[in-house]
């Protein structure tokens, strides 16, 4: 067998493997959201299907699968139909430059093969998550125009004014980590921290990051485009059965997506502080980084659920104040930090 097929076979592989993972994991954080809402309130949760609830996720998918899909007469059939797909297909795409361990070099079939624990490193992953990030928007606003709702539109409208201001400073605050590493590829931010994390450089960076990934993942407090007290659900108020579910999808695999990304960026992504002195074999340091990356993503993603479970829905005027008369001037304020702290340290 050829390097070259060889090759394709790995990466192809390696997408069906971590598209799998993700959406696997999808089902599971829908269970998990539940139980820390439960715990939360001091209540049981999901604890009828399966053992303490466990298969619960699997009775929703089987409800999604069977429920009759309603299709309004009103709609604009084409937007309609492309909408949820417009909002899945970029959520799964930013994952694709998230780096979940070091490379590591076997022989197969006679190759030395290189395998990298990335399923693409570029070499402007981080304008890839911002470019590929922005596009998950579109459907949000082409589900609400295209179910011909005014509510509907009304959340697609607001979706789109929220992340435009949101993605702002969320994109200047990763800036400084870029002036930081002075490069654009995930492994280099990574492997730049292995000394010191950024979170410990650029602690205003990372708080403006985490706050504007809540708003760029439709979270709780500054979930909307989707508030059922205003808008009777918003921009997916029209759908029902599986596209209904691409659109929790997208927004549960963002959420994964967000909580690895704030993981590379600014808690040192897969390195384990002190793991070089402990002169292990190789497989087992490629064990020990990958499952310390799963770690700090898991905890950012409880995090996620901790604050959408204690704390109440901004309103929409504060949501703008806080992104443009606040976040974005903090932002700036810490890029002219950052540049100082360069040039004098």
């Amino acid at each position: 067998m050829s390097l070259e097929l060889l090759t394709i076979l790995i990466n192809a592989l390696k997408v069906v493997v971590v598209i799998s993972l993700v959406l696997v994991t999808v089902m599971i954080l829908t269970l998990m959201e539940r139980k820390i809402s439960g715990w939360i309130q001091n209540r049981y949760g999901p604890n009828r299907v399966g053992w303490g609830g466990i298969l619960q996720p699997v009775a929703d998918g089987v409800k999604f699968f069977t429920k009759e899909d309603v299709i309004p007469g009103h709609v604009d059939r084409f937007l309609y139909f492309m909408a949820p797909a417009i909002a899945l297909v970029p959520a799964l795409m930013t994952f694709a430059i998230v780096p979940f361990g070091d490379q590591m070099n076997f022989f197969l079939f006679g190759h030395e093969i290189t395998l990298q624990f990335q399923l693409v490193d570029l070499n402007v992953g981080i304008l890839y998550f911002v470019s590929i990030a922005s596009l998950g928007v579109y459907g949000l606003i082409v589900g609400g125009f295209g179910s011909n709702n005014k509510y509907s539109m009304l959340g697609g409208l607001r979706s789109s004014a929220q992340m435009i201001s949101y993605e702002i400073p969320m994109g200047l605050a990763i800036i400084a980590v870029v002036m930081l590493s002075g490069s654009l590829r995930l492994n280099d931010v990574v492997m730049e921290q292995a000394g010191l994390w950024n979170v410990v450089r650029q602690p205003l960076g990372f708080i403006i990051f985490v706050v504007a990934a809540f708003a760029e993942t439709n979270r709780l407090p500054f979930d909307l485009p989707e508030a059922e007290q205003e808008l009777v659900g918003g921009y997916h108020t029209e759908y029902s059965s599986m596209k209904f579910s691409s659109f929790m999808i997208a927004e549960y695999s963002n959420l994964i997506t967000s909580s690895a990304l704030i993981t590379t960026l600014y808690f040192g992504g897969w390195q384990v502080p002190g793991l070089e002195l402990l002169s292990l074999p190789i497989w087992l340091e490629q064990v020990l980084q990958i499952l310390a990356f799963l770690v700090k993503t898991a905890f950012f993603i409880f995090l996620y659920m901790w604050v959408r479970w204690t704390f109440p829905r901004f309103r929409y005027d504060q949501l703008m104040n806080l992104g443009w008369k606040s976040m974005l001037p903090l932002a700036l304020l810490n890029i002219v930090l950052t540049g100082a702290w360069i040039a004098y340290f």
